[in-house]
């Protein structure tokens, strides 16, 4: 840990901009749009499974696009792509402001929101850390996904105090503002030092784009690595956006559930910092093996326990490994595919990540609506997730993908 300490010391103000990125991807993060969504369904008088459905195409599409533009961070220079992107969340974030004129302008509102803020946003922040550091990439990375974790204790209490005092246009408003005013601090910061890292080639063609993503679905390591990604967040944006009818079936106190996510946050944040410093003990590989492994049990508790403290442990065990997810990926995509294309390679990633926030609500409500019953898709989720860590194991042997 004083290693750790030594290193932020040393390098506060590089490791703060990955930091920051991290925090503001919040405007985008499903955990801050469902905020809105009350609200949104009285402003068009439209169900929760029509929203769903926009939602989810809205995340489809910023997945397919995050394709044309993830590479750019490779090429482009760290502050004008970072500029372009929070400009785009802040522009997205207006266009949610003064979506009440328009459902078309709700649509292209939430394809921003998911590609800026949960996809570029967090893509650029790890993308940086990961190429700048590689003696020191697991405290970096660590550093900069505390960024998630802040945002989600400080976010929500902000956009739903302006939602009760006064309208959700207001609060998606005073976020655009609030990027804004970031916009115009970026622009007196000096990021040259990131752009020494850049592949020094010119931008790649479109053909050369698709030969790379080939090559890439050809490889060993994606079908190694990508399933644990997919999975982890498919699952945990399924479960939390159902998290409440399951609190309501097992007639559990809301209140008393909602106050477990101090506890939660507080883990993340812990093993956020802890899964840096065991990476760069042990490497990406290593824990990349076991870090999906408290997650999955977690889910057997939330499931089957009476008792309100089998969600507890749950929190808990699902903290200790979103707390770790985001150094541990970015840092083994850095060690089994080298840095010079790696803003490529991530968005690949990126995108499936991005594509199963949108397929896990869609498939948990879906089995639902069919009359199957929360605990069993949680225990075949496990399963399922428990076959995904068996195949995680095969990292052992991966050697690096030039």
């Amino acid at each position: 840990m004083t290693g750790l300490i030594k290193f932020f010391k040393s390098n506060r103000k590089e490791v703060g901009f990955g930091w920051m990125l991290t925090f503001l991807s919040s405007f985008g993060q499903t955990f801050l749009i469902s905020i809105y969504v009350p609200e949104i369904l009285n402003a068009f008088s439209i169900s929760n499974g029509l929203f769903g459905s926009i939602y989810a195409i809205a995340t489809v599409t910023s997945s397919i696009i995050m394709l044309t533009v993830g590479h750019l961070v490779d090429h482009k220079a760290v502050k004008k792509i970072t500029a372009l992107t929070v400009a785009g969340l802040a522009l997205s974030s207006f266009l949610l402001g003064i979506s009440h004129l328009s459902i078309a302008i709700l649509i292209v509102a939430l394809i921003g929101l998911r590609l800026t803020g949960q996809g570029l946003m967090s893509h650029i922040s790890l993308t940086v850390m990961s190429r700048h550091y590689e003696l020191d990439r697991g405290k970096a990375l660590s550093i900069a996904s505390l960024g998630y974790a802040i945002g989600e204790a400080v976010f929500p209490i902000c956009i739903s105090s302006l939602i009760l005092w006064y309208d959700y246009e207001v609060a998606a408003l005073a976020s655009a503002a609030f990027l804004v005013v970031y916009l115009v601090r970026l622009y007196f910061s000096d990021l040259s030092h990131f752009d020494a890292d850049l592949e020094q080639v010119d931008k790649p063609s479109a053909l050369s784009l698709l030969k790379d993503y080939r090559e890439l679905l050809k490889t060993k390591a994606f079908f190694i690595l990508m399933p644990v990604s997919f999975a982890l967040s498919f699952t945990i944006t399924a479960v939390f956006f159902y998290q409440y009818v399951v609190v309501e079936d097992k007639g559990w106190s809301v209140s008393l559930y909602a106050s477990f996510f101090t506890v939660y946050a507080i883990v993340r944040v812990i093993f956020s910092i802890y899964g840096g410093v065991l990476v760069d003990k042990y490497s990406g590989k290593q824990i990349f093996r076991l870090y999906l492994v408290p997650f999955t049990i977690g889910l057997l508790p939330f499931a089957y326990f009476d008792s309100i403290f089998g969600a507890l442990a749950f929190l808990i065990l699902a903290g200790m490994s979103t707390g770790m997810a985001g150094t541990v990926k970015s840092a083994v995509l850095a060690e089994v595919f080298g840095t010079a294309k790696l803003g490529t390679i991530r968005s690949v990633f990126t995108m499936f990540m991005v594509l199963s926030t949108a397929l896990g609500p869609l498939l948990f409500g879906t089995l639902m609506d069919a009359g199957i019953s929360f605990q069993y898709i949680l225990f075949g989720n496990a399963i399922v997730l428990l076959l995904v860590i068996l195949n995680a194991q095969r990292i052992k042997g991966l050697g690096v993908i030039s």
